[in-house]
Parts: C-alpha cells; structure tokens; sequence
C-alpha cells in the first residue's frame, strides 16, 4: 500500500529510504491522476521488494510542490539514495513506469 507524504515524513520515507521510492504528486481532482492510481498499485505489488510508492496530494503540500518544482499533474518522481534519479509528467503509460523503474533500482 502507499505511503501519504507529507513534509512531515518525506524525509524519513523517502530521502532516507534504502529501496528506489517512486512518488506521485496528484491531486483529487485530476482525472490522469485518477487513472494512474491503479497502475502504481499494480507495480508496486510486482516490484514490492525493490521499490517504495509514495502519493503526495499537491493540494495540501505546497512546500513539496515548491521544493521539487511540480509544476503539472499528475508528475512521478524517482528517488535513489534521496535524490530525484527520473521524472514523468503528464499521461504516463505503464511501460514508462516499468522502464524508469528497471532504470532506478
């Protein structure tokens, strides 16, 4: 299941992490968003022991938005070792994910 991130536990779940963290930055009322939703969830379940998926709602953390320069929705983040290794925006197909993925872990 993924994680809620928020600047109150971004750091511990994600800088500090061992394992590649994949975030989703969304919001409630994009629909790209919506439908990228069950694809992490499938991928998370696939590569559950290599990666982290965690899920920032852009409407209630404005700092991470600012920090990390989203500027569209929905924008997939990947960290290695706590620093951004790959980005997707906008409609992201699930090979792309697959692929930044093998990429990063």
């Amino acid at each position: 299941m993924s994680v809620k991130l928020g600047q109150n536990n971004f750091e511990s779940n994600v800088v500090k992490e061992e394992k590649a963290v994949l975030v989703d930055f969304y919001s409630d009322s994009c629909v790209p968003c919506k439908r990228l939703s069950p694809i992490l969830a499938e991928l998370e379940e696939i590569y559950a022991d290599k990666i982290v998926v965690g899920k920032v709602n852009t409407v209630f953390e404005q700092e991470l938005v600012s920090e990390y320069e989203i500027m569209s929705l929905p924008t997939v983040l990947f960290f290695k070792q706590g620093k951004v290794k790959g980005r997707l925006i906008g409609k992201i197909e699930r090979e792309d994910l697959v692929q930044e993925i093998e990429n990063n872990i």
